[in-house]
């Protein structure tokens, strides 16, 4: 995955989740923030941030906020990004080499799920979530607490007992990570649901990515400690 325009950027402040001051060759600009988490320890002041410059003049914000720098650490923080490297690893052949059917934003239940993947006679449900959390090179999940990110849990603990084979998968925006973790601290009741739907055979998958100025691409199987 590619992005067209970027410019580096020093960030200043974000006075609500959707937007962002950032200082651009000198100027102020107003930008969107492709990430509506908390954040706070990735926009802190001052804060090297990268910005993707859109090609819609008409647009009120011209920049996008995709990606910052954590001391020497680059982290894309851009939340449609995951879905979109993880359906190129999809395509790609490394989650599963026969797949024959892939289907984005699949309905069931009364969820949205991410991906509806065939494989010979094999039905998989796929949910993606990203993951910008670091601390000390160990990653989490959530930033915030997620009663939807239950809820997917929850539809895909009932997918399992039907049949499906069932993956949350946790798509890390960075590299060179010790482990993945679920966010205890913020939202135990994340953490509580991810261990019974492996108690319950749901396919836990975390993924590192290559991180570039101007790309994103996964790269590696990361180990989870639950």
């Amino acid at each position: 995955m590619k992005y067209n325009r970027i410019f580096k950027g020093t960030f200043l402040k974000r006075p609500n989740r959707f937007i962002a001051y950032v200082n651009i060759n000198g100027n102020e600009e107003v930008v969107h923030v492709k990430n509506t988490g908390r954040c706070r320890e990735l926009l802190t002041n001052n804060a090297t941030v990268l910005c993707e410059k859109s090609d819609n003049p008409n647009r009120k914000t011209q920049y996008d906020l995709v990606a910052v720098y954590k001391g020497d650490r680059l982290i894309n923080m851009d939340s449609q990004a995951p879905n979109k490297v993880f359906y190129e690893y999809l395509q790609s052949g490394k989650f599963r080499d026969n797949l024959t059917y892939i289907k984005p934003e699949y309905k069931y239940g009364s969820s949205r799920i991410d991906f509806y993947c065939e494989s010979n006679e094999e039905k998989f449900l796929i949910e993606v979530k990203g993951v910008t959390l670091e601390n000390d090179g160990v990653v989490s999940f959530p930033d915030a607490p997620t009663e939807r990110g239950i809820k997917h849990i929850e539809e895909l603990i009932k997918a399992k007992e039907q049949g499906y084979n069932t993956v949350i998968a946790f798509v890390i925006q960075m590299d060179n990570v010790k482990y993945f973790t679920p966010n205890n601290v913020t939202h135990k009741a994340f953490g509580d649901a991810l261990i019974k739907a492996y108690n319950c055979g749901v396919e836990i998958l975390c993924l590192d990515c290559n991180v570039t100025e101007e790309s994103l691409k996964i790269k590696d199987k990361v180990d989870y400690k639950l």
